[in-house]
C-alpha cells in the first residue's frame, strides 16, 4: 500500500510540474498573437498559389526556427517543396482490334506531354468489370503509381465520363493510366495522347524535434499537424468583405501546432522524434498532406495529431473536443488516461454521417495503418462562419482554444515519451 501511495504521489507531482510549465509556455496572449497574424487581412485568406500563403509560410517557418527545430530531411530549410502538374489534353486517338475508339470512350491520366501506348509499351493491363464499383476500382489503379491500361466494361457507360474528375492537378509522376470503355479486352491496340503540361510550386512547412532516446524510440515519429491554407479572396458579402480569413479553418489548428512546437522544444522530454507540420493545399484536395505522408515509413509513425478548427466551443461546451475515428484505435483512451485529474474531456466524433475521419489531413496516413486522427471542436451541423468571410478572429473563443492546446500537449505526453503506443488502424475496415 505504501508503494502504491508513493507512486500515486509521484504521478500527481509530475502532473503538477507539467501543468506549471505549460501555463507559462502556452498562454492566451501568445495564442492570440499567432492567431491574429495568421488570420489578418494582409494574409489575403492564404489561398494556395498566392502571395498571402507564402507570407504565412514565412511566418510559420520563422517560429520553427525560433523554437530551434530541425528542418526535415530533403527540405529547403523548413519548406518541404513539391509541385502539382496540370495536364491539359490537346489530342487523343486510339484503335482496338483495328477499330477506331471514340474519344469519349478514353480517359487519359498522365503528366507526360506525349503518350503512346500499345501491346509493346510494357503497360500492365487491368479491368473494371460490370459488377465492380467503378470509382473504387479506378482509384486503386491510380494510386498504384504504375503504368496501366484499364479496360472498362460498357456496363459503366453512363458513369464512365465521370472518371474525368480524376483528371485534375496531380503530383508529377512517371505513372500513366489509360481507361478505355470497351465490350471486351482487345488483342491488339494502339493509343496516343498529347497534353500541354504546366507545373505549380507548393510547400509544406515542417520542423522536427529529435527524440532524446538512444534506442529505437528516436527513429519513431509523433506528428502534430494542421493545414495553413484557406480560400483566399472571393466575392464580397453584403458588408463588402471579400477576404475569407479562415481564422478557425485552419489558422486555429496552425496556431496550435506552432504553440506545441514551442512547448515541446522547451520541456525537452520527448524520447520519440516529434514532427510539426503545416500543410498546404488542403482546401483543393489535400495535396500537402498526401505529399508529406509519402516522405515517411508509416511503420515508424506512432501517432498523428491533426488539429482542425478548435477556435469555437464544441457541442459539449468548454474544455472539450472530439476525435475523428475514435473507435478505430485506442489512442483516445490513452489521451483520456493522461488527462485524468484535469477538467478536459475528449469525446468520439459526434458527426459520423459527415465522414470527417476521411475528410482531413489525417486520412492519408490512416489509410496506411497509422493511428492518425483529427482533433476538432467544430459543430459541423451548426458552424455559421464555416467557409464564409465571417470566419474571423473575433468569432473565436481564444481562452478555450488555449486550454484545448494545453490538453493536446498533456494528453500526448505518454506517446511522446515512449510509454504508450496507440493500436494501429485496421485498414481492411476503411471505406
Amino acid at each position: 500500500m505504501k508503494h502504491i501511495y508513493l507512486s500515486l504521489m509521484l504521478v500527481l507531482a509530475v502532473l503538477y510540474v507539467s501543468a506549471q510549465k505549460i501555463d507559462r509556455i502556452i498562454t492566451v496572449k501568445k495564442v492570440s498573437k499567432i492567431e491574429k497574424t495568421l488570420s489578418a487581412d494582409d494574409m489575403e485568406g492564404r489561398a494556395t498559389f498566392t502571395p498571402g500563403i507564402d507570407k504565412a509560410a514565412d511566418f510559420i517557418a520563422a517560429a520553427f526556427k525560433k523554437n530551434k527545430l530541425l528542418p526535415a530531411e530533403g527540405s529547403n530549410g523548413y519548406f518541404q517543396e513539391f509541385a502539382l502538374v496540370e495536364a491539359t489534353q490537346t489530342a487523343v486517338s486510339g484503335n482496338a482490334d483495328g477499330n477506331a475508339i471514340n474519344e469519349s470512350n478514353m480517359v487519359v491520366l498522365t503528366t507526360k506531354e506525349t503518350l503512346t501506348v500499345n501491346e509493346q509499351s510494357g503497360y500492365e493491363t487491368g479491368t473494371i468489370d460490370a459488377n465492380d464499383r467503378l470509382f473504387n476500382k479506378a482509384y486503386g489503379y491510380i494510386n498504384s503509381g504504375k503504368n496501366y491500361i484499364v479496360w472498362v466494361d460498357t456496363a459503366h457507360s453512363k458513369s464512365f465520363g465521370n472518371l474525368l474528375r480524376f483528371k485534375r492537378e496531380s503530383f508529377k509522376s512517371d505513372g500513366s493510366i489509360l481507361f478505355v470503355l470497351t465490350g471486351k479486352a482487345p488483342a491488339t491496340y494502339s493509343f496516343s495522347a498529347q497534353h500541354t503540361i504546366s507545373e505549380k510550386k507548393l510547400k509544406n512547412v515542417v520542423g522536427m524535434l529529435p527524440g532524446k532516446s538512444q534506442s529505437d524510440r528516436k527513429d519513431e515519429y509523433v506528428i502534430f499537424s494542421a493545414h495553413y491554407d484557406h480560400l483566399g479572396i472571393g466575392q464580397a458579402d453584403n458588408k463588402g468583405d471579400s477576404i475569407f480569413n479562415g481564422a478557425n479553418d485552419d489558422a486555429a489548428g496552425t496556431t496550435a501546432v506552432m504553440m506545441l512546437s514551442s512547448y515541446f522544444s522547451k520541456i525537452k522530454n520527448n524520447e520519440r522524434t516529434i514532427v510539426f507540420a503545416a500543410f498546404t493545399a488542403e482546401e483543393i484536395g489535400g495535396f500537402g498532406s498526401q505529399y508529406f505522408s509519402k516522405q515517411f515509413n508509416p511503420e515508424k509513425v506512432v501517432a498523428m495529431f491533426n488539429i482542425e478548427m478548435i477556435g469555437t466551443d464544441s457541442k459539449w461546451g468548454k474544455n472539450s473536443a472530439y476525435i475523428t475515428g475514435y473507435e478505430k484505435t485506442d489512442m483516445g483512451e490513452i489521451l483520456a488516461k493522461n488527462l485524468q485529474g484535469t477538467a478536459f474531456t475528449f469525446y468520439p466524433d459526434p458527426y459520423p454521417d459527415q465522414q470527417l475521419f476521411y475528410r482531413s489531413d489525417n486520412a492519408t496516413l490512416a489509410r496506411l495503418g497509422v493511428p492518425a486522427h483529427t482533433i476538432s471542436t467544430s459543430k459541423m451541423d451548426n458552424e455559421p462562419y464555416y467557409h464564409t468571410q465571417g470566419d474571423e478572429i473575433e468569432t473565436l473563443d481564444l481562452k478555450n482554444m488555449t486550454e484545448i492546446i494545453k490538453a493536446i500537449a498533456l494528453s500526448s505526453a505518454s506517446i511522446v515519451n515512449g510509454t504508450d503506443s496507440p493500436s494501429r488502424v485496421d485498414t481492411t475496415q476503411l471505406r
